[in-house]
């Protein structure tokens, strides 16, 4: 009896730390830190990020730190959707040190993985699977990180899988990319994660 009982308490122990949560309450940014002077915003229950007045880089961190997880999320391109989710990462004013897998607009590689002020393109997906990319709609990715292995998915297609020992070691929490340049506008929504 005693045996039974301990296996259950640790399999619901394990469910509890496996609970999924949400990142964005969908009224404020809570539980967020802006980097920059670009726009981040909520509107109507959806985060929304433009080009600001300054038309640079701009960051929306989680003051959260997240090591092993998986991360579903939806996203709109409304222009120029240059834009990418960090995982982690940490930022200094508008520069970040991590890992983003990039969103963007048709032919622009959405689902790889780029090292910002680093060693550039880790891996891109192979172009075929562009077409999973719904340019205006809303589209949704998956990112599952464990110790040394990043995957990503688009729309329930798988965009890369990549292992590296670098990003094994990576620490840091999640934050969401608005590209220099200007003219950009990315809708975000249903950002859920769990931990593993």
């Amino acid at each position: 009896m005693k045996t039974t009982f301990l296996t259950f308490a640790i399999l619901f122990s394990g469910l509890l730390l496996a609970q999924e949560k949400s990142l964005f309450n969908g009224e404020n940014l809570d539980g967020w830190t802006v980097y920059g002077t670009e726009l981040w915003y909520v509107e109507e229950g959806v985060l929304v990020c433009e080009s600001g007045p300054d038309n640079e880089y701009g960051y929306l961190g989680t003051d959260a730190h997240y090591k092993d997880f998986e991360l579903t999320l939806e996203f709109k391109q409304e222009a120029n959707g240059n834009s990418g989710v960090f995982i982690r990462s940490t930022v200094e004013g508008t520069k970040v040190s991590g890992w983003q897998v990039e969103v963007a607009p048709p032919g622009k590689n959405t689902g790889g993985v780029y090292e910002s002020y680093g060693r550039g393109w880790l891996i891109k997906p192979d172009p075929e699977k562009d077409k999973a990319l719904k340019m205006g709609e809303w589209n949704q990715m998956k990112i599952r990180v464990v110790g040394d292995t990043i995957t990503s998915w688009l729309n329930g297609t798988e965009m890369i899988s990549l292992t590296d020992e670098k990003i094994g070691a990576g620490e840091g929490g999640i934050a969401l990319q608005i590209h220099d340049g200007g003219g950009i506008k990315v809708n975000w929504r249903n950002l859920q994660l769990t931990e593993l």
